[in-house]
């Protein structure tokens, strides 16, 4: 696709081809007809269908593509997103994507306390009971 033929696709537009058939995915202010590459994406389409109508720049980032992966993009492309609607899109995705290998956030003080008690009655337990 030339500069001249540079579609500019809008927030509607995005939010309207956000099915398996018809799949339009933002990243970073990119569009992209997904729909087809859906079978063959090496992480399986669910991950795909789940950023269908919002910026996937994020949850394509966090999983840290190939280069390989990133030419693929190329052939997908159909145009640029209307930069003017981006702020309507950080509101309406509302939670952050969950991303496949990303950190365990840090758990709460129960779950260190829980394993430290038993190791420590492990211990009494065999002090008490030592020959």
């Amino acid at each position: 696709m030339s500069t001249e033929d540079k579609k500019v696709i809008t927030f509607d537009e995005l939010k309207a081809h956000s099915d398996r058939d018809d799949l339009y995915i933002l990243i970073h202010g990119k569009v992209y007809a997904a729909s087809k590459f859906l079978d063959e994406h090496p992480g399986g389409d669910e991950v795909i269908l789940a950023e269908a109508g919002k910026d996937a720049t994020e949850a394509f980032e966090d999983v840290g593509h190939s280069d390989e992966a990133r030419d693929v993009l190329n052939g997908l492309y159909i145009g640029e997103f209307d930069g003017a609607d981006s702020n309507v899109v950080k509101k309406a995705q509302g939670t952050k994507p969950i991303s496949i290998g990303a950190s365990p956030s840090t758990g709460s003080p129960i779950t260190y306390l829980i394993p430290l008690s038993l190791v420590g009655a492990f211990l009494a337990w065999r002090f008490v009971f030592a020959p």
